[in-house]
């Protein structure tokens, strides 16, 4: 790394002497070191999410709990079962376990898991329409972050998209006249990071299912989100779709994501029926969109936490669940251990509005509360905490350094205020 940056900087430094400009030793010298800086910033490490935004892409989405790491601990450092049968002493199947904890909980007839939700909607248009027509509402045709297309997702599994109703309006009657005998299926998309509003309209899957049915195909219904079960004491969650739910009005297959609102990690699930399951194992695709053996540990004991009902031992529902008031308290103790070195700067605690993000959940704000700085140079402070140890990601509205506490955990409280003291006494210099 070290001899790498001084080539660079000496490269760099030629370029600069070519072209007239004076440059010394400790140019070269400190250039150097600025290229090691950028590598070692560079690398995956722990920041403190203060953005609010509790399924945050960019930040890794669902943090995973202690038993949920013990599991990827013990499945990491050891030999297991992940394609063994202790019982018979033979070969088994990958995500045996999961899918038997999957069906006693949603009453699915089987269930697949691959490495993430794209991938689940790559196999199942692939392996269960591939070369046919699948009817979609316009208005579902979603774009999700990292540019993930549902167009480019089925022009990849070798499908032709049949597009019906209009961007806000879509009704049961469109898909029964765009059904022919090229149709493989009916296809129902979570709208993910949006929301339409005003003059709308669409089908709903019981009535997508039940006319499926009718005509003898298929109807998957892509949920996305990954809410296991209703949460009623969630109103930021009203009108969500649960995968229970899905499943009890009709599809024949559900696909929802891992590490989104079911707090696990990065993995597709797909439920339906035991025949479309099989279809789909057997798929070329199966093979390359396979969960390792640590993700599989990890969702396992994501699920385990919802068999026992317990989910609030899952980090995402623990940030969730804390009252609104809470949070201000602590904002407010915070601002208060900071005030000696807010000279030049303004700390209040304010109520704020977090987020589901991850594309769960859009506009439905979940309450909280913040420490709102007020500083003359807003993008430098936020610059600062980016780069302390350890990185603390906040957000600027309305040119004031938001950290919103919803997603920071109690036990970073301190390390939060360390952060902030260094940051605001380093740009008060």
């Amino acid at each position: 790394m070290g001899v790498d940056a001084a080539r660079r900087a000496l490269d760099e430094a030629r370029a600069h002497i070519e072209s007239g400009t004076e440059v010394t030793r400790d140019d070269v010298a400190g250039r150097a070191q600025e290229f090691v800086d950028e590598a070692l910033s560079a690398r995956l490490q722990p920041v403190i999410n203060a953005t609010g935004v509790l399924l945050h892409t960019n930040l890794g989405r669902a943090p995973l709990g202690q038993r949920q790491i013990d599991a990827v601990v013990a499945a990491a450092t050891s030999y297991g079962t992940l394609e063994y049968e202790l019982v018979s002493g033979t070969r088994g199947k990958r995500g045996t376990h999961i899918r038997n904890l999957v069906r006693a909980m949603t009453g699915a007839e089987d269930a697949f898991v691959v490495n993430n939700n794209a991938g689940a909607t790559l196999l199942v248009l692939a392996g269960l329409c591939g070369g046919r027509e699948v009817v979609v509402s316009r208005g579902e045709l979603v774009e999700i972050g990292g540019e993930f297309r549902i167009p480019d997702i089925a022009a990849a599994a070798g499908v032709s998209l049949r597009e019906v109703g209009t961007t806000n309006r879509t009704r049961l009657a469109d898909y029964e006249r765009a059904i022919r005998p090229e149709t493989g299926a009916l296809l129902k998309v979570h709208p993910s990071n949006y929301r339409i509003v005003g003059f709308t309209a669409e089908a709903s899957g019981r009535d997508l299912a039940r006319l499926a049915r009718a005509r003898g195909i298929p109807f998957v219904h892509d949920i996305g989100s990954g809410l296991l079960r209703p949460w009623r004491d969630h109103p930021w969650l009203a009108g969500e779709p649960a995968v229970s739910e899905t499943l009890r009005d009709g599809a024949d297959v559900v696909l929802f994501s891992g590490d989104k609102l079911l707090g696990g990690p990065q993995a597709g699930i797909i439920l339906g029926r035991s025949k479309i399951m099989e279809a789909l194992a057997r798929h070329p695709l199966a093979r390359a969109l396979r969960p390792d053996k640590m993700t599989l540990a990890a969702l396992e004991a994501t699920l385990m936490a919802y068999a026992e009902d317990e989910p609030e031992r899952l980090p995402l529902w623990r940030l969730a669940a804390v009252a609104h008031k809470e949070l201000l308290a602590r904002a407010e103790r915070l601002c208060e251990r900071l005030k000696d070195v807010a000279a030049d700067a303004e700390l209040s605690a304010e109520e704020a509005d977090a987020t589901a993000g991850g594309g769960s959940s859009p506009s439905r704000p979940l309450p909280s509360a913040a420490i709102v700085v007020t500083s003359d140079e807003p993008d430098e402070l936020a610059a600062r905490l980016r780069m302390g140890s350890p990185p603390v990601v906040a957000r600027i509205a309305d040119g004031r350094v938001v950290l919103d506490l919803r997603t920071v955990f109690p036990e970073q409280d301190d390390a939060l205020a360390d952060a902030l003291r260094s940051a605001l006494a380093a740009t008060r210099r």
